[in-house]
């Protein structure tokens, strides 16, 4: 293969694999579908009680969603340290995405309790990820920001679950990876992105 179709090739993968993250890395971050991504399907009438359990016998709503959250599944089991709650992963994120907040507003972003966001921001401020500083009008609060460290912390973990898609991607032929890219298009457009 020449060198160029070889680079192209590659650079679909990696595009491919980035929209993948991103799409999974947002099913992680909305809190209110948590519960309902990972419910068990309801049974198809016009399937229930037939021999044919097959994925192929569910609508495709539910193959779909199944599909996704399998593949979400995957996707955040490729962690760099694991010593990082899931919790305290999505409260970084939260920061990276959306500026240095007050405990209270990330509380509320992350759909907790404040005690429970304070010992999460606790966590993160001993392993250096993130930083407080005073409220600029509010003594009684403090302005929690994403630091380099959180940052470059985000990245590995961006990076070690880009890896493992591109390995996945690359075990497809490049009809399939045609088809994914254009299925990514359609879940981007499904999700509102």
């Amino acid at each position: 293969m020449p060198a160029g179709l070889a680079s192209d090739a590659f650079g679909q993968r990696t595009r491919t694999a980035r929209a993948v993250v991103r799409y999974a890395n947002d099913m992680f971050m909305d809190r209110g579908g948590a519960t309902a991504a990972g419910a068990a399907p309801a049974a198809d009438p016009g399937t229930a009680g037939t021999a044919d359990t097959t994925d192929t016998a569910l609508p495709l709503a539910s193959r779909l969603r199944l599909a996704v959250v399998r593949l979400n599944r995957r996707v955040r089991a490729q962690r760099t340290d694991s010593t990082v709650t899931l919790t305290q992963l999505s409260a970084l994120s939260s920061l990276h995405k959306c500026g240095p907040l007050t405990p209270g507003e990330l509380a509320a972003r992350e759909r907790v309790q404040p005690p429970s966001m304070t010992r999460v921001i606790a966590a993160l401020d001993e392993r250096g990820l993130v930083s407080r500083r005073p409220h600029p009008s509010d003594g009684r609060q403090a302005i929690v920001s994403i630091t380099e460290k959180g940052l470059a912390y985000l990245d590995a973990e961006a990076a070690a679950r880009e890896r493992w898609l591109d390995q996945r991607l690359a075990e497809l032929t490049g009809d399939e990876r045609e088809l994914l890219a254009r299925c990514v298009e359609l879940i981007d457009r499904m999700a509102g992105s």
